[in-house]
């Protein structure tokens, strides 16, 4: 069957847009033509900062003919009916239509029709234009033809069909070839804003830029690669990090390897050319998270580092051109080198300036004052001038300060909870935010934390305050580290607290995808910290809202579910008022281990029955009496079954009391033979009202007795 080769080619795409683009082209132009009525056997996209590339293989050469049953009007309807249903069918007579019979309904009409099928090469010249019109960029700019302003001669027209062109960066060609493996290839030329498909492409803007003709994809990638392109984004990733490795090692070091950086450079570039820069060691005085930001924001370059030092620089970078120089190199380096070490002395300025005064320290005293601030240390000016500034966390939930003190007081709290020093949390607290008001984070605001903990640990404080202060935006993901010690949980507890208490006060949840303030990230941040610290924290006291509770208790049921846990043995331990997550948990861990051993299995035999019975009978109303009752029990097996609960009930409550919910599961699980033998020699529905009503108050003891454990009757099997 035959391929298909589309390329659309323009000036530079942005990196960042790259590997979407071409992933929205495969699925527009695939959808397209399967409900077109094609199919094919597989497509792989492909894209480099100049080309978004489509190959489709094992693509049928024409859609199927189809041939459709529409059914009419009674043939007893009004002409304008029957007349309608001969245009919507092409018919232009209604002889042409053939009478049916319904033994309901009586005669209609039917036409019979007949839809021959496609070429592939009239369907894909025919659904091309409409998805480049319609492609779905974040930005887009308007080029070709029709945009060239009235007056020029050339462009201005307007109507229909003549609305500009509106790609990333304009388009300057299209490249769309259709026909067999072996055989020759066609062009099939459809035409868009003056720029008709073709067979023609070109290389390297610098290296080869000449006009390319090719024929199927294999020709295309080779022929693009001795004109200086590497379609494949993958192997241009491949190729940077190994030669980037090498390079690092002939000279002593080892690449700082970053994936987000790997995958922008290789959308940078067509045929990368790997390259090592220096700049002077005084810089390295500088911390390593600012050389580094500071070298890949600014050109987009590797760091390095003495080989075995994971902690420490070298004074060289490795820069990725896109030129294979004809010098070596030697004028890139120099011309990169000049740019890292004017950012390098920008850096360094922002360091040295964070460590001294601020000029208007006579103005933040009644800040200092507010938060216990010492005005001799840099970091604690910097608090007390983001206070004094007034500067707004959220329009509804005040400043910056103002939130401080709601994290100070709900801190207050947590540290006996989670059992850390009060005094280091409060301290912790205090100076979390202050690097805000540092020139080092407002010029690379995810250095926020990092840069705090280095600028306390400079003014000689706590390692454990200075831990606390990078560590209380953590964790911000599933994977992410957690706060290294009690005062840094502390903290990170009571800021994701203070978010999510204040977000939901004023009705800013996430709703569906939308999650604009990441509090669903923070919810699982507190319950991460919570269950992976052995906290105990009842939550409603802080969250003070039953919907934020049950918010806690989705993010739960998703970090349960991760490890492994079963969504019906979570439901199973999870009640709408339970607070206490670290309990939750555990039950959820011991029952997942008991369910299958066989006392499980007589645990979940024994209560099912009895729990089921039960809710039958009070959803028809019958009436339960309100505890069980000796005087009522008059056969052996109801007795035996009294017996064995009191005594069942009394081992759970203990073990559940010291937490072994195993312990509790397994007493309850002797419940099963007496149950049994209650079935079979009792008879619940007793004629007697009162001997009913207490026979289901033995079952109603047996669904409170297992309630301290679980809801067993959401348990499936």
């Amino acid at each position: 069957m035959p391929d298909l080769l589309l390329e659309l080619r323009s000036e530079e795409i942005p990196a960042r847009m790259q590997r979407k683009a071409a992933g929205d082209l495969k699925k527009m132009v695939t959808d397209a033509l399967v409900d077109a009525g094609l199919t094919y056997e597989g497509a792989r996209e492909y894209w480099t900062p100049r080309r978004l590339t489509l190959d489709i293989r094992g693509l049928t050469a024409r859609s199927a003919d189809i041939k459709e049953e529409k059914k009419g009007p009674s043939t007893s309807a009004p002409q304008g009916a029957i007349d309608g249903f001969l245009r919507g069918a092409g018919l232009t007579s209604i002889d042409q239509a053939i009478v049916k019979t319904d033994p309901k309904k009586g005669d209609f009409y039917v036409a019979y029709l007949e839809k021959p099928g496609r070429a592939a090469e009239e369907i894909i010249a025919d659904v091309m234009p409409g998805i480049i019109r319609t492609f779905p960029w974040p930005k887009s700019m308007r080029s070709g033809f029709a945009s060239m302003p009235k007056g020029s001669g050339y462009g201005g027209i307007e109507g229909k069909g003549m609305e500009s062109l509106r790609w990333v960066r304009p388009l300057q060609s299209i490249v769309c070839t259709f026909g067999p493996e072996h055989d020759e290839v066609q062009v099939i030329p459809f035409e868009i804003d003056g720029i008709v498909a073709g067979n023609v492409t070109y290389g390297h803007r610098f290296h080869a830029p000449n006009a390319i003709t090719v024929k199927r994809f294999d020709d295309y990638v080779s022929s693009l690669e001795r004109a200086k392109v590497i379609l494949d984004a993958e192997r241009r990733k491949d190729m940077i990090l190994h030669d980037a490795r090498d390079i690092a090692f002939a000279n002593g070091l080892e690449l700082v390897e970053d994936e987000g950086l790997l995958e922008e450079v290789s959308g940078l570039v067509e045929w990368p050319q790997v390259l090592l820069g220096t700049f002077e060691e005084d810089y390295l005085s500088i911390p390593a998270e600012i050389i580094r930001l500071t070298i890949k924001t600014n050109q987009k370059c590797f760091v390095v580092r003495p080989q075995g030092e994971a902690d420490k620089l070298s004074n060289h970078f490795i820069l990725i051109s896109n030129i294979q120089a004809t010098d070596g190199g030697r004028e890139i380096m120099h011309g990169n080198g000049k740019v890292v070490r004017a950012r390098l002395s920008d850096a360094l300025h922002f360091w040295k300036r964070d460590q001294g005064d601020l000029p208007d320290l006579d103005t933040l005293k009644a800040s200092a004052a507010k938060f216990d601030l010492d005005l001799r240390k840099p970091l604690d000016q910097r608090m007390a001038k983001l206070d004094a500034l007034n500067v707004t966390f959220h329009a509804k939930l005040g400043t910056q300060g103002e939130r401080v003190a709601r994290i100070r007081e709900l801190a207050k709290v947590l540290a006996p909870v989670v059992g850390a020093d009060a005094a280091l949390v409060d301290r912790a607290v205090v100076l979390a935010k202050a690097d805000l008001r540092t020139e080092a984070v407002g010029e690379f605001p995810e250095l926020q934390g990092a840069m705090g903990r280095k600028y306390a640990l400079l003014q000689g404080e706590n390692a454990s305050v200075a831990a606390a202060i990078e560590d209380h935006w953590k964790p911000n993901g599933p994977s992410d580290r957690l706060p290294e010690d009690k005062v840094g949980l502390t903290v990170a507890l009571a800021d994701k607290l203070d978010t999510l208490v204040g977000f939901w006060a004023i009705d800013e949840k996430p709703t569906g995808s939308k999650d604009p303030y990441a509090l669903r990230r923070a919810a699982l941040g507190v319950v991460r910290m919570i269950l992976e610290k052995g906290i105990r924290l009842p939550l409603a006291s802080v969250a003070k809202d039953a919907d934020l509770l049950s918010f806690f208790h989705d993010r739960l049921k998703v970090y349960l579910r991760d490890q492994g846990a079963r969504h019906d043995i979570i439901d199973a331990v999870l009640t709408p008022e339970a607070d206490d997550l670290l309990m939750v948990a555990r039950k959820a861990e011991a029952l997942t281990a008991f369910i299958t051993s066989e006392d499980g299995l007589n645990l979940l035999a024994g209560t099912k029955r009895a729990t089921q019975l039960l809710a039958a009978e009070e959803k028809k109303g019958t009436v339960v009496a309100d505890g069980v009752s000796e005087s009522l029990l008059k056969l052996d097996a109801e007795k035996s079954l009294f017996a064995a609960i009191q005594s069942a009930s009394k081992s759970a409550a203990e073990a559940v009391a010291s937490e072994d919910f195993r312990s509790a599961m397994q007493a309850l699980s002797t419940l099963r033979g007496p149950v049994d033998k209650f079935f079979e020699d009792v008879l619940v529905n007793d004629e007697d009202a009162a001997i009913r009503a207490n026979r289901l108050a033995l079952l109603k003891a047996i669904r409170e007795a297992t309630a301290t454990v679980a809801d067993f009757s959401k348990i499936t099997g």
